[in-house]
Formats: C-alpha cells, structure tokens, sequence
C-alpha cells in the first residue's frame, strides 16, 4: 500500500530517532489517558496501537459515562462515590464530549428486580448527595407513580410497572474522548503512530526496546524507552507473553452487542435502563441519539477473534426479544436495524460481570434506609467517615473495614520496567491514568533519579476541551455561531461545534482558504481535511465510524459521502490505484457487518 501521510512520516522516523521516557502499547482510552498526563508532566512519550486509535474497545462502548446506582444494591458506596467523583471530573476535562441526561429506570413488581420503587427512591437520594447534585438542578432524582410513568413512557409494557426512578447520567462519544485525549497529549510532545503492532518487549540496558510491526508497509523496527506500559485492553495477556513475563492470564473478555434504528421506531426521551426480563442478571439500555435509537447490551463470555468480534443472529435476536417484551407495540425486527456495533470489555478474571453482578450481600430496603441516614448525617458535617464504615460493616455482615468495596475493575502492576494496566471501564480512565503516572513517578526516582511532577489531571483539560466547563452550551453556541459567519447551516454548525469544541477555529480555517472536493461542501471537505492532518485519519472506516460517527447514527448520509470522501483521501493520500480499491473494499465490507446485510438476507 502507498500513503502519504506527512505526520505519520515524520512520527515513524521520530520513533526510530529517539529515546523515550515511556512507550504506550495500546492507544485506546485508558492508553489515550495515560499519554497525555505523561506528556503534559513532562515524560517523553511514544503511544502505538496495531490498529487505529479507539478500533478496540474504546469505540465500542455503550457510550455513557455511567453512575453505576445499581452498586449501591451491594451497599458499595466507594464505587460509586468514586464513579460519580470520576465523572465529574471527565466532564470538566472533556466538557465537550460527556454531557449530562436524565436516566429513566422503570420499576416492575418483580421478586428479582434490581429496585423497589422505595429502594430505588433511598439509593437515588444517595445517588444525588454522592454525585453533589443540588436540590434545585434540573437533574434532581425523581420517582413517578405507575399512572405518571405510563403517561411519561406510553410505549413502555405497563404489566406490572410500579413506578419510573429518574436520575442523572451523562451520554458520550468514547472515541471522540479517546482522539481528544491523544490530541492533546501530541501537542504537548508525544509522538503517537497506529498500526504498528508490538511484537517484542525486550530488555535495553536500564531501559526496554519494543520491537514493532508497520502493518501497513510491513517495515519492523524498535522503539526504545526508560518503561513500558501494557494499555492493550483485551490483549493485556498477549502484551505479557511477548515480554515474557510469568503473568497468568488476567483478562475474561466478554461481548457488547448494540443495535441503531431510526427513532421514530422507538421514540424514548432519554435512556431507559431496565432488567433484561430473562432473570439473567442483565441490564438493558435503550438510548436516543441524534434521530436514532440504539439499544444494548449482551455481554455474553467472549473467546473469539478479539479484533474483530461480530454481531451474531444470537445476539440480535436476543436484544430484540428483550426490547420487543418491554415495548411490546413496537415491534421492531432485524429489518429495522440502520446499524450496529461489537465491541469486548476486558474484565478482569473473575471479577463481576459488566452489570456488576457479584456474589455479594444484597441490601434490603430496610438496610438502604439506614445507610442513607448515616450519609445524610455525614454530608451534614454530623458524624465522621467512621462511623459510616462501621454502619456499612455492620450492614454486610462483615468485620473489615473496606467491606463497602468492590474491585474498582482495574488492577495496576509495575515489575521489571513494564507496568501492566489491566480491566477498568471508561469512566475511570482518567483515574487509572493518574494511579499509573504515580507508579512512573516511584520508578523514575527509585531507578533513574529523575524526579517527576505530575500534572493536576483533574483540572488539565483534553485537545477541544479548552473553554469554560461551567457553561457548556452557551460556548459551543459560540462556536456555532462564528461557522454560520461562514455559509454553514446552523444543524451543520452545531453538529462541528458539538463535535470539536474548542478546536472549531482551526474548522473554520480550513473553511477560509474555500477549500472543496467534488461533491461535497466546503464544511465537509473542511471536516476531512481536518481528520487527515490533525486526527490521524488513515482509512475511510476511520472518518466515517470513528471520528464522525456517520456509519453509526447518521447513515443516511453515507450513499452521497462515501464516493467523494474516499475519492479525497486518495487524493490527499497519495493512494495508488491497488491502495484505493483495496480500502474501499475494507470499508464497503465493514460498513455491509455494521449494517447486517448478511443476516438480513439470512432472515429473508
């Protein structure tokens, strides 16, 4: 294949050039959070990926920043504590990207449902005094009759239904987070390339050497660097094998199957999140996006190809039978379905499934009530953190003071000049980040003298994230408004400003110099361009599934885009013919699984 990508060019021969501080394997959001706290503190950082940055799991997600308030069921208040403090935290630093909704839990008269109306009620009240949520913000929990919830969700099933708990959680963009994140760490030195396959961790004197593949030109070479960081996601195993290491296997990956389908289909005014139905533990999330609805998610045992999991007739058929049992006059078939995604999440062997199902103690109402009057007590300055512990131990039947934790779902180990990050989930990938530039710090004094200050990652904002947290929508109003100065239709400006945030100035740059390609406006040649020269855009499945979102929730613009923007990126490439015709083929037959034209014409 023949590219030629100018800033590809030069990071390859920058790799080879010099040495590093660290080198990142695996460029998804918890490698995309590492690099940028090790480069704005100053380390000298490489991050590769085999694939393109977030092809993994990291876009692939159900694209919340979640609370988890189903953890408060098992009385583990650290978690989510922690999950709600994260959260915030990304929000300032991402404001852009994560933003805040109203969840809609319904609630059946089920022995085995996850909530009573008043437990739902008592952990909501929790929720909101662990989240700082004012009494006074429209996001304020809330908990409707049955005769309200059939008024508020008329296509819900109504058998049984007893109530509707609303409460806050923020929707996301997780590639977009992750691109942002790499972004901002390139502008502040690091050197980040993908596809480039690890293929040895070696030992080179103080430090290491990382041999790499280009899959691309098949070209191998080293890169070399004080540490290594093992960010890999479901190939965390394999990055140990290649470094050798005794490390018995860690990760238990299993699959997430979503659904897209036109929303007038399933026309929800925010996510609902409920019970499967099927008494298998799962949780169902049935979210509106940009005319769209999708749905999710499976989260089965996966043992597959881990680069390229498939939505399987199996799948499909049991998120239908789950959507079509809670909305049963929707009716919705695998005809319906505009798109689709499978992603892996790389748990942690052994540790609970992606709704959090353990083996621990579940709380009663009862127990829920109490805890919530030691917490109200606390958050009035009344009692000590103490006595809450001691409340929680009493709760779970247990002696140990942490009996309110849970594993965080992420472990951080550092042996022999690698540190292997290992499980989590997007909304702490700020934290793991933070933890693993800790460990860099104890490393670089104890071995290498060096001393490093890291940065205040709460407050250091990604690429586009560079405006005022506090005030959202009246800054992207901004931005939008300064596109349609230039002939850009205020859905289109809103859709850029949503999209860039504080990056929509070098948009309209692009805009100024009236630059166009055939068949497309001067926004969305802008668009392109701007993908290729600053987002690492390679491929067209990279444009349009991962820094645009077009192949997921905005299909019906693919038939006119498609042609013009492949026939650009080889222009701006410098694609030979071979090159052209074979990404296109690439991207024609993801874009077809995406939209399960197989199994349709199987169900035919």
């Amino acid at each position: 294949m023949r590219f030629k990508s100018s800033q590809r060019i030069a990071a390859i021969e920058n790799l080879k050039e010099n040495n590093f501080d660290v080198v990142i394997i695996g460029a998804g959001i918890t490698g995309a959070g590492i690099a940028l706290q090790t480069a704005a503190s100053g380390l000298r950082t490489a991050i590769i990926d085999m694939q393109d940055f977030a092809e993994g799991t990291s876009s692939r997600s159900t694209k919340l920043v979640h609370g988890g308030i189903r953890y408060l069921k098992t009385f583990d208040v650290d978690v989510v504590a922690d999950t709600v403090s994260e959260r915030a935290r990304v929000q300032n630093v991402a404001p852009h990207i994560p933003r805040p909704a109203h969840m809609l839990m319904p609630l059946y008269d089920d022995a085995e449902a996850t909530f009573t109306p008043m437990s739902a009620e008592i952990a909501m009240e929790i929720y909101d005094k662990l989240a700082e949520v004012s009494p006074d913000s429209p996001f304020v929990h809330r908990l409707l009759s049955a005769e309200e919830a059939r008024d508020y969700l008329p296509m819900l099933d109504h058998k049984d239904l007893v109530g509707l708990a609303i409460y806050l959680d923020y929707q996301n963009n997780d590639a977009r987070l992750t691109i942002e994140n790499i972004k901002q760490a390139v502008s502040d030195g690091a050197v980040a390339v993908s596809h480039l396959k690890a293929t040895a961790v070696v030992a080179d004197g103080d430090g290491k050497k990382v041999s790499v593949e280009d899959t691309f030109t098949k070209e191998v070479f080293d890169i070399k660097g004080k540490v290594v960081i093992n960010a890999a996601g479901p190939w965390h195993d394999t990055i140990t094998q290649i470094a050798d290491e005794t490390t018995k296997d860690t990760i238990r990956p299993t699959k997430g199957v979503h659904l897209v389908i036109n929303q007038d289909r399933l026309p929800v005014p925010n996510t609902v999140y409920f019970d499967s139905g099927f008494h298998d533990g799962r949780m169902i999330f049935v979210i509106p996006r940009a005319n769209k609805t999708y749905f999710g998610t499976t989260d089965t045992d996966y043992s597959g190809d881990y680069l390229h999991p498939k939505v399987e007739q199996a799948d499909v058929d049991y998120l239908l039978a789950t959507i079509n049992s809670h909305f049963p006059n929707a009716h919705i078939t695998i005809d319906d379905v505009q798109s689709s995604w499978a992603g892996l999440r790389p748990l942690i062997g052994g540790a609970g499934d992606y709704n959090g199902n353990t083996t621990k103690k579940t709380a009663s109402d009862e127990s829920l009530h109490e805890l919530n009057t030691k917490l109200g007590q606390y958050f009035n300055n009344e009692i000590d953190r103490h006595e809450v512990d001691a409340q929680l131990s009493d709760l779970t039947s247990s002696g140990d003071k942490n009996a309110s934790s849970v594993s965080r779902g992420f472990q951080i180990k550092a042996e022999n000049g690698i540190i292997n990050v290992s499980g989590g989930k997007l909304t702490d990938y700020r934290l793991m980040a933070s933890e693993t530039l800790e460990q860099l710090v104890n490393i670089f004094a104890d071995k290498f003298t060096i001393k490093v200050t890291p940065i205040d990652s709460t407050k250091y904002p990604v690429s586009g994230g560079h405006f005022n947290p506090n005030d959202v929508d009246a800054e992207l109003e901004k931005y939008a408004e300064e596109l349609e100065k230039y002939e850009v239709n205020e859905v289109k400006a809103k859709e850029i400003a949503n999209l860039y945030g504080s990056n929509t100035p070098e948009i309209i740059e692009y805009i100024k110099t009236g630059v166009s390609a055939p068949k497309l406006s001067v926004a969305e040649t802008s668009m392109l361009h701007y993908a290729i020269d600053k987002e690492f855009v390679l491929r067209p499945i990279d444009y349009f599934l991962r820094r645009t979102n077009y192949l997921l929730f905005k299909s019906e613009d693919l038939e006119r885009l498609e042609t013009p923007v492949i026939d650009e990126m080889a222009k701006i490439l410098d694609w030979s013919d071979e090159t052209k015709q074979a990404m296109t083929e690439e991207y024609t037959h993801l874009r077809d699984e995406a939209q399960l034209k197989a199994l349709k014409g199987e169900a035919k």
